[in-house]
């Protein structure tokens, strides 16, 4: 049952619904426009803001639907907490490298807000406020991106006592920063673009 917990985060995880909004919406592939991201900013930016908030709702659906089903399905095993966890960062890892778009795909912040709301919903809201008023202040999906991303930890520790939490919390930073690398060098470098610029 582990297993099977731990697949079903990956497939959940790696449902394109990125790629599919630019293909269904204007017949383009995400993979080779913008920032080549299949996630919801790279479709606000080339299909819309209707289907980048689908995409958004649907990504955030993924990560905590793997959590949610993984609890479920484990709830009498000593190890439920961990395997949660690992259901989460499966889902993650399918949404970061989906296998029907040949491992290339999102940056995993929404899907990673998914995971912490279905794990601990006052962390994901609490991190999700950091991502929202960083946003609101720079208008840079990336810049709040970061900043949220690198809160969480410190939110979860402060709101959670699972190690298994505080663990996935580390990871999940660590999985974000580095898919946001070449965003970082464009802040440090002060040419990332703001939303309503060209990226």
């Amino acid at each position: 049952m582990p297993f099977f917990t731990l697949l079903l985060g990956y497939l959940l995880g790696s449902l394109p619904s990125g790629f599919l909004a630019g293909k269904w919406c204007k017949g383009i592939d995400l993979r080779t426009i913008g920032s080549g991201s299949t996630g919801a900013t790279n479709v606000l930016r080339n299909v819309g803001k209707g289907p980048a908030l689908v995409v958004f709702l649907v990504d955030v659906a993924k990560g905590a639907a793997s959590v949610l089903i993984a609890s479920a399905l484990t709830q009498n095993n000593p190890l439920n907490d961990w395997i949660q966890v690992l259901a989460g960062l499966a889902a993650l890892a399918g949404h970061i490298w989906p296998v029907w778009l040949g491992f290339k795909g999102g940056k995993a912040v929404a899907t990673g807000l998914g995971l912490f709301l279905g794990l601990a919903w006052p962390v994901g809201l609490a991190c999700f406020g950091m991502f929202m008023a960083m946003f609101s202040l720079s208008r840079i999906v990336s810049l709040a991106s970061v900043v949220a991303a690198i809160s969480l930890p410190l939110l979860m520790a402060a709101g959670s006592g699972s190690n298994a939490n505080l663990v996935v919390a580390l990871v999940a930073m660590a999985l974000v920063l580095w898919r946001h690398r070449s965003n970082i060098q464009r802040l440090i470098n002060g040419t990332e673009p703001k939303v309503g610029q060209k990226s």
